[in-house]
């Protein structure tokens, strides 16, 4: 159905070279200037699901905490972002590499740590992909049924989800940038809305101002709460993925993360200020455990309540396709750095996607997908929630392992004025990874000493020491591969027909 292609071979390697046990050569880069700003920020909003967070994850929060005052605390966590950004992306703009945050580590960490990092994040994201269908499956199913009164399994609405990822994974990535600008701008106008709605609605007649003071940083259970409040920027960082696609990397990648982070901060904010303010920051918690997502979808009422209802949808399409195109991308690298089979680093004839990468993550997702609809699991809480939950985990342990690689990266090149900042970036991050960890039990609402609870983190160790032998490997076998390990290519991706229709 779609040609097979491979592009040109980056500068360090010469024509023909082959990877270890692969007899063919790995393509060199991905489609150059395919991406603007505006495109790249659709991408990142869309892999954060602006009202995905605000129907899920900020129930969540209130439900889970009992403390009312999310919008200081999403506040905070935006800061602490847009300060870690600072490094991250200086550190970005030196090495554009579709692999994300892999490279970056590997300059500052070692190669190994590199490799071991490149597993975390194709895990990260691949459970981050495949967890949107547990949602985006019931909630189609839930709206199909609300609008026509038929009943329709919800793993025939996540097939055919699927099927609609797929296509566009393996198409040219700037029509995918297209279709998430005009979701993700359909999203914040609706949250906008939304806020002017409970805003103009308050309860007792009177807008609250108290879950905006920051003295409220310092009530007991805040350490969960920032985490939790961690989980409604995952995706914010994956602007790099797309560096060797965009129009001028150095100032597109960087725009795009702040623009998004911007947009993100502020939207969180209204929209919970407005939430509270609605319902009244002393019930918050009870309509929080009682509602749920219904506790901002229910908030307009009519016909504004059934679009929200369909954008909620479309926003969990989004996010699945955003990461489907960021664990393609991840893949991709891997294979061209030789850590992953050389055939998956082959790009399309249209637009030199990451062609197979793109195949392989759709057939692990029809797996999965198939595996609970035959099993009767609960694809919400089993599927969503339980990698949802997973996928945000491992993307805290990469900022904190990226946060230390710019500090190591400063500090090795004598710029210690500049290693201040990320280290104590580091440092926050460290402390939110620890709690995460040591509490990732009970967000999964499981007793601390189940299996599960402990089980899903420790195959972030697996998959880091996965990664760890495969570089060390590669330096016995390939030692000049090794050496170009996470080092951006140079050449322009040039697709010519290796066969395939």
């Amino acid at each position: 159905m779609f040609g097979e292609t491979r592009s040109t071979l980056p500068p360090h390697r010469t024509p023909g070279q082959q990877g270890p046990g692969h007899g063919r050569s790995v393509a060199a880069t991905l489609a150059r200037d395919r991406l603007g700003v505006w495109s790249v920020t659709a991408f990142v909003l869309a892999q954060v699901a602006p009202l995905t967070v605000a129907a899920g994850v900020l129930p969540t929060f209130w439900a889970v905490t009992g403390i009312t005052d999310a919008p200081i605390v999403f506040a905070t966590v935006a800061v602490v972002l847009a300060l870690f950004s600072v490094g991250y992306l200086g550190l970005a703009r030196q090495i554009t590499h579709a692999g994300g945050i892999y490279p970056l580590i590997a300059h500052g960490l070692g190669k190994p740590a590199g490799a071991g990092t490149g597993l975390v994040a194709w895990g990260t994201y691949q459970c981050l992909h495949i967890g949107a269908y547990g949602m985006l499956g019931p909630a189609t199913a839930t709206l199909v049924t609300d609008l026509t009164g038929r009943t329709v399994p919800w793993w025939v609405c996540a097939l055919g989800w699927w099927a609609l990822v797929g296509i566009l994974g393996v198409r040219d990535v700037g029509l995918s940038g297209r279709v998430l600008a005009v979701l993700s701008a359909a999203e914040i106008l609706l949250l906008l809305t939304l806020s002017l709605i409970g805003l103009t609605h308050p309860a007792g007649g009177v807008i609250d101002t108290s879950t905006l003071n920051p003295t409220h940083l310092v009530a007991p259970g805040i350490g969960a709460a920032l985490v939790i409040a961690v989980l409604g920027y995952v995706g914010f960082e994956g602007a790099p993925v797309l560096g060797e696609e965009t129009r001028n990397p150095g100032r597109t990648v960087p725009a795009a993360t702040y623009t998004a982070l911007a947009v993100m901060g502020c939207v969180y904010v209204l929209i919970s200020w407005a939430m509270a303010t609605h319902y009244g920051p002393t019930h918050l918690t009870t309509t929080a455990t009682e509602q749920g997502p219904g506790m901002l979808l229910g908030l307009p009422g009519g016909l504004l309540t059934r679009v929200g209802q369909a954008l909620f949808v479309t926003s969990l399409f989004a996010a699945a396709l955003a990461f489907h195109n960021a664990v393609n991308r991840i893949t991709f690298t891997l294979a061209r750095d030789h850590l992953l089979p050389n055939s998956l680093a082959t790009t399309g004839r249209r637009g030199a996607a990451p062609w197979t990468a793109s195949l392989t993550h759709s057939t692990l997702a029809l797996v999965v997908i198939t595996g609970y609809a035959i099993s009767g699991t609960d694809p919400v809480v089993h599927l969503f929630f339980v990698l949802g939950s997973t996928g945000g985990l491992g993307v805290l342990l990469l900022l904190t392992g990226v946060s230390l690689a710019v500090t190591t990266h400063h500090t090795r090149t004598h710029a210690l004025h500049r290693a201040a900042l990320p280290a104590a970036v580091t440092v926050t991050l460290v402390v939110m990874s620890r709690l995460a960890l040591t509490g990732f039990a009970s967000l999964l609402g499981v007793d601390p000493d189940a299996l599960i609870g402990w089980m899903l983190p420790a195959g972030y160790l697996l998959l880091a020491a996965l990664g760890v032998t495969l570089a060390s490997r590669l330096r016995k076998r390939q030692p000049d591969a090794y050496n170009n390990l996470g080092t951006p290519p140079t050449t322009t991706a040039t697709p010519t027909s290796a066969g395939g229709r």
